[in-house]
């Protein structure tokens, strides 16, 4: 595959346009749950466009976006400028540069799956505070929502670049073992986008497996997408529902 670091290069205009954020539930859970107050200090690796980022800046935290491409940590930096309390750092989750012990919340989103988890996990032990917390979310579509969810699985099952294997790499991820045993606990929340036709182009074009338009099965991908489109949409929109999950927890050297 395509070193991860690379893969989202030529993708940020659609990434940031149409890629959704996360569920405010998920602030509202760390708060009751982790201890979550604005004067802890967040570290977002794999901080992309600054989606996760956003909500704990909305918050009031000091957040650390943590990205390695170019790109994207340019977006983020665009989005995110305007508050205060963002540091933008050109470094990758596993060599993030931020002092020993200096961090509450180690955050991904999106992100963790293209980790080496092995060398992660040593730099969340080496940048957390003994009182930190490892905080993991996506969100994913699930074929049993809607027609649409389950025809659009079927178009990147059929057109996907190497979807297969960056669908293994999510759903095998081993979390009992990145964690310490019985020391992490997980949560759902609905999560939705609302597309016109443009809008769900653009979602499938911010996927790193997407072919792009000089690809051979590019403009067939876009038709079967139209037809998708125009069979379950209603009054020019469709729902595209997530389940988000997320993972909390602690971490304890091996």
């Amino acid at each position: 595959m395509l070193d991860p670091t690379q893969r989202f290069s030529n993708r940020v205009e659609n990434y940031l346009k149409y890629r959704p954020g996360y569920p405010h539930e998920i602030i509202d859970l760390l708060k009751a749950e982790c201890g979550l107050t604005t004067a802890l200090t967040i570290a977002d690796l794999g901080s992309g466009t600054g989606l996760l980022s956003e909500m704990f800046l909305k918050e009031g935290n000091r957040v650390f976006g943590v990205e390695p491409n170019a790109e994207m940590r340019s977006a983020g930096e665009k989005t995110l400028g305007k508050y205060a309390k963002f540091v933008s750092i050109n470094a990758a989750a596993e060599h993030t540069t931020l002092p020993d012990h200096s961090i509450d919340f180690v955050t991904a989103g999106q992100a963790f799956h293209w980790f080496n988890r092995e060398q992660a996990r040593l730099e969340f032990l080496r940048i957390l505070k003994t009182t930190g917390w490892v905080v993991l979310a996506w969100n994913g579509f699930r074929v049993e929502k809607s027609p649409l969810i389950a025809g659009y699985q079927q178009i990147i099952l059929r057109y996907g670049t190497d979807y297969q294997e960056v669908r293994r790499e999510v759903t095998g991820l081993n979390l009992e073992s990145f964690f310490a045993p019985g020391c992490y606990k997980s949560a759902q929340f609905e999560h939705q986008q609302l597309f016109d036709f443009e809008g769900l182009k653009g979602r499938l074009l911010s996927a790193s497996y997407a072919p792009q338009a000089d690809h051979p099965t590019f403009d067939l991908m876009i038709e079967e997408l139209r037809h998708l489109f125009d069979t379950t949409q209603k009054d020019g929109k469709v729902a595209f529902d997530y389940d988000t999950e997320v993972y909390y927890g602690k971490i304890e050297p091996a």
